[in-house]
């Protein structure tokens, strides 16, 4: 038999390659000869970058950036082995993980890191860039990013706007003369899995600006400047982002990231399936395993085993989710596709005590999903 291991991470108990490694083991006990493929995925956000290394066989390369308070940090990204293709998650610059819980607050904090490092991937020769924009901590609508590669936001004065979330109201004016040269020929991709808009109710400000440490005041005054500021971009660029399905993604990085680098934003978990080869990878298989910590509705939502189901229903591959938890109902896992679906805890406790015990409660549900598979071919 042909299994092909496809997990997302355990959050803060396994990793994806961890998960491969213990299921192997236990199919291997009931199937000692069965070819069995690691495929770990992630879906866009923290951690996708270590999934993604290996497929990549890059290297990572260390740049001093600015973090989101703008001050110098060495953060790090990776770049393949043939110096063609980048991949940069948006968190090692701009993400709220660099900042402590007093700093938060998405009306001083600015996405300058992120297109730093883009910068040193296109002078290094990057010629693809994808760009993980999960656990931000910022609300700029892309303006540090753009001013890091030569874009430059003026008042009404005339004088530069230091690029932050309180800003976008008094930018007047774009000036795009001296943008990277390297940019124009680069093809931007970004991992992309929310649908919110760039302004209003479902946008990115009153959508997460209070997790991102605005006050309510502060999130309708963040609210108004990305309208203000999506009016601008569009006299400038013709584009109007509030059209842009998830422009509002990591604080409207995900509609500057299509007006200032003509990116595309597309599917996280798809975008690294298509580095992982994965659509060539499952052909004849006869069972994907995938899992994640937890087999919820947010599961539906662009999440790693969505995608997984996606592919394998083209193929006609069936596929088994192993979960720390399941918390969907029998007709929920059906219309997700899953042919099984189980929760791997074999004993009651607390949230501590499913990751202590993971190891071992993955290891016992994978033999006993071959050990089912062998009964009924017997």
């Amino acid at each position: 038999m042909k299994f092909i291991l496809a997990p997302d991470k355990y959050k803060g108990s396994l990793t994806g390659w961890e998960f491969c490694e213990i299921v192997a083991r236990g199919i291997k006990k009931i199937f000692p000869d069965a070819e069995i493929v690691y495929r770990p995925l992630a879906d866009g956000g923290d951690g996708t970058i270590d999934v993604v290394a290996d497929y990549l066989k890059a290297s990572k390369e260390s740049v001093i950036v600015r973090d989101p308070l703008f001050r110098r940090i060495t953060s790090y990204y990776l770049l393949s082995k043939d110096r063609q293709t980048a991949f940069i998650e948006m968190s090692e610059a701009s993400g709220y993980k660099l900042l402590k819980k007093s700093e938060m607050n998405c009306m001083d904090t600015t996405t300058i890191g992120t297109g730093e490092m883009m910068v040193d991937a296109l002078e290094k020769g990057a010629k693809n860039i994808v760009l993980g924009i999960g656990g931000s901590a910022t609300n700029d609508g892309g303006m540090g990013m753009a001013k890091a590669l030569g874009y430059v936001f003026l008042d009404a004065e005339s004088n530069e706007l230091k690029p932050i979330g309180r800003n976008l109201g008094k930018v007047r004016e774009i000036q795009k003369n001296n943008v990277h040269s390297k940019l124009k020929g680069a093809k931007i991709q970004v991992a992309c899995d929310v649908n919110n808009p760039f302004y209003g109710e479902h946008g990115a400000a009153k959508i997460y600006g209070a997790q991102k440490g605005a006050t309510e005041e502060e999130i309708v005054f963040l609210d108004d400047g990305l309208k203000h500021f999506a009016r601008i971009l569009q006299s400038t660029f013709n584009v109007d982002v509030q059209d842009i399905e998830g422009a509002g993604a990591a604080g409207g990085v995900g509609g500057g990231a299509v007006v200032f680098l003509n990116a595309e934003l597309a599917s996280g978990v798809e975008l690294v399936m298509q580095i992982a080869d994965f659509e060539k990878t499952i052909q004849y298989a006869d069972w994907i395993i995938t899992g994640e910590g937890k087999l919820d509705a947010q599961t539906f939502a662009g999440k790693t085993i969505n995608g997984v189901v996606r592919s394998a229903k083209k193929q006609n591959v069936l596929v088994a989710a192993l979960c720390g938890s399941v918390e969907v109902s029998i007709e929920e896992i059906q219309e997700m596709g899953l042919d099984y679906a189980v929760s791997i805890l074999n004993q009651v406790g607390n949230l501590d005590d499913a990751k202590a015990n993971s190891k071992e409660n993955l290891e016992l549900a994978s033999y006993n999903f071959a050990n089912m598979l062998k009964l009924g071919k017997s």
